[in-house]
């Protein structure tokens, strides 16, 4: 049977139980992601020592008396607690099923996180995984010089000449997130980002101040004025993983590559710190771009990215793309429906 947890209370229980799990699992980040018109659910499963958790945001479906579920922004999917590779999911994947259908909620679409293990054996037979690409990890388990060997020559260059003109501070007043936001939106601007990538600044403070992960807000500072040149939000989570979560550079300081350097510090800290796995992330879109290129030319341990796409009622799924009109085979977009709609995932 699949239980229903709606509560910081109980879902910060359920976390502490599971194997391993990241910040956008957890209550607060589901909290500050939802939009108005969608409800963040924690879905349980227990059997015997096994527990399945998969959280969603269920939202509505415009004009029709239905509904589908979708993951936050990030890296989510499933967690379990005593994974062992002779359990049966298919008692699990049955009782998800049911809860769908009961529920009304025609399709699912989660992000996976690639450093979850067994998240595929968990759902494994129950709609399909699409791999959308690599994201790149820096492995900080690694001796801090062996990690830099793995840089690639331009990048050692361009980090020990920012390293030079500039040096690292960590911010947390609500002046400094206020500057972050500044940073950030100048980048999205450049680089022309859709509508949803400018979060509020509500947003940016709820997750600053969330006591659920440790959020580092890095910004790389010019030695000669002590001009703010860059910002980076990293998230901790559980001593095992560092995300680097949102970032921006000024315009007129592209050149002196304080990205890199504020990558650089990061991996440096977490290493010290005891960190496992510091993740870049991918390309724009999970594509092999400009942005790909640049954070794997500080490691080559890739990891897949990879989406899962579940279409429960498949009749009524085919009827809302007919009324969308979203019948077009080449249109690579999940739930297709959505495709014309004003909210997407």
């Amino acid at each position: 049977m699949i239980s229903e947890i709606l509560n910081k209370v109980e879902w910060d229980e359920v976390l502490k139980s599971v194997d391993a799990y990241d910040f956008y699992h957890t209550f607060d980040y589901h909290a500050i992601s939802k939009r108005e018109d969608e409800q963040a659910v924690f879905l349980v499963y227990r059997l015997d020592h096994v527990l399945i958790g998969l959280p969603l945001l269920i939202r509505s479906i415009e004009g029709a008396n239905y509904f589908d579920a979708t993951s936050v922004y990030g890296y989510a999917g499933p967690v379990i607690k005593n994974y062992s590779s002779s359990i049966n999911f298919s008692e699990f994947q049955n009782c998800l099923e049911r809860y769908f259908e009961e529920k009304k909620i025609i399709s699912i679409f989660s992000r996976l996180n690639p450093y979850i293990n067994n998240q595929e054996h968990i759902i494994n037979g129950i709609g399909y995984i699409d791999g959308l690409g690599d994201i790149v990890n820096i492995d900080i388990t690694k001796e801090i010089d062996l990690q830099r060997q793995l840089y690639s020559k331009s990048t050692k260059n361009r980090v020990n000449k920012a390293r030079k003109l500039c040096h690292v501070k960590i911010g947390s007043s609500e002046k400094d997130i206020m500057t972050f936001i500044d940073i950030y939106y100048e980048n999205m601007n450049r680089v022309n980002a859709k509508k949803e990538y400018y979060f509020s600044k509500e947003y940016f403070m709820n997750i600053v101040n969330s006591k659920d992960f440790q959020v580092d807000v890095s910004f790389a500072v010019l030695n000669e004025n002590n001009e703010i040149i860059s910002a980076a939000m990293m998230i901790k989570t559980n001593s095992e993983i560092i995300q680097y979560h949102l970032s921006g550079t000024k315009n007129d300081y592209l050149n002196l590559n304080p990205m890199g350097l504020l990558i650089d510090e990061t991996r440096i800290s977490g290493t010290k710190e005891g960190y496992k796995y510091f993740n870049l992330g991918g390309g724009l879109g999970s594509e092999s771009d400009s942005l790909f290129n640049f954070k794997a030319n500080f490691s080559k341990d890739f990891k897949k990215f990879q989406v899962w796409k579940y279409i429960v009622n498949k009749k009524v799924y085919d009827m809302l793309v007919e009324q969308n009109n979203c019948l077009s085979k080449d249109i690579n977009f999940f739930p297709l429906y959505r495709y014309n709609l004003s909210e997407n995932h």
